[in-house]
């Protein structure tokens, strides 16, 4: 998370109150309108403060814009790691896995476009956020990988070269830029073009 100035006078709880309150105001008005559209000073204005104070909290627009994406970005950390929880063999559990990550994808997208737009910016612009997510997701699958090798359902060796293969396999179906292309083709954004592709890397993976 980007660092704040802390103002005199208040305390670290207080503080991280006032800066909750400025992430909570800041993503209704994404969500509703659009983080390109959202100013500062409409954040300042439903909080009944100056956008000088805001600043007060952070020390940038761009570090608000990441702490936002965080939060979304962190939802689906939170979902893949409950998958990667369950009791189920490991090529189970990364069908489920890669599953997931499309439909998420997918779901910001119609349902959530603003959202989508704020992650499409985030990972074209290479934010450091997304550095910290692509990273943690990539262990998630790691992770699988090796539980998977060490039960023998799957044939892995460098477990580390295999999940980012097999992210890399699936970047058709999970980055932003590329999600938002194949379900403008209605005839290429099927669900056994997911499957057909899920099944290849568990394929690779010895699955």
């Amino acid at each position: 998370m980007p660092g704040i100035m802390i103002p005199q006078g208040r305390t670290g709880t207080e503080v991280e109150m006032w800066r909750e309150r400025v992430l909570d105001v800041a993503e209704e008005h994404f969500r509703r309108i659009g983080y390109q559209k959202t100013s500062v000073a409409d954040i300042a204005s439903c909080l009944g403060m100056s956008s000088a104070n805001v600043y007060r909290f952070f020390p940038s627009r761009a570090a608000i814009n990441e702490c936002i994406c965080d939060r979304f970005v962190e939802q689906t950390i939170h979902l893949a790691a409950a998958v990667a929880r369950q009791d189920a063999p490991a090529h189970d559990r990364l069908r489920r896995l890669f599953n997931l990550l499309y439909e998420e994808r997918r779901r910001k997208l119609i349902q959530d476009k603003h959202v989508h737009d704020l992650i499409v910016a985030a990972t074209t612009e290479n934010w450091p956020i997304m550095s910290v997510h692509c990273s943690r997701l990539l262990t998630i699958v790691r992770e699988i990988i090796e539980e998977g090798a060490e039960a023998g359902d799957l044939t892995v060796n460098d477990a580390v070269g295999a999940a980012r293969s097999a992210m890399n396999a699936f970047s058709s179906f999970y980055h932003p830029v590329l999600v938002e292309a194949r379900l403008r083709e209605p005839e290429i954004a099927r669900q056994d073009e997911v499957d057909q592709q899920i099944n290849f890397i568990l394929s690779a993976l010895g699955g």
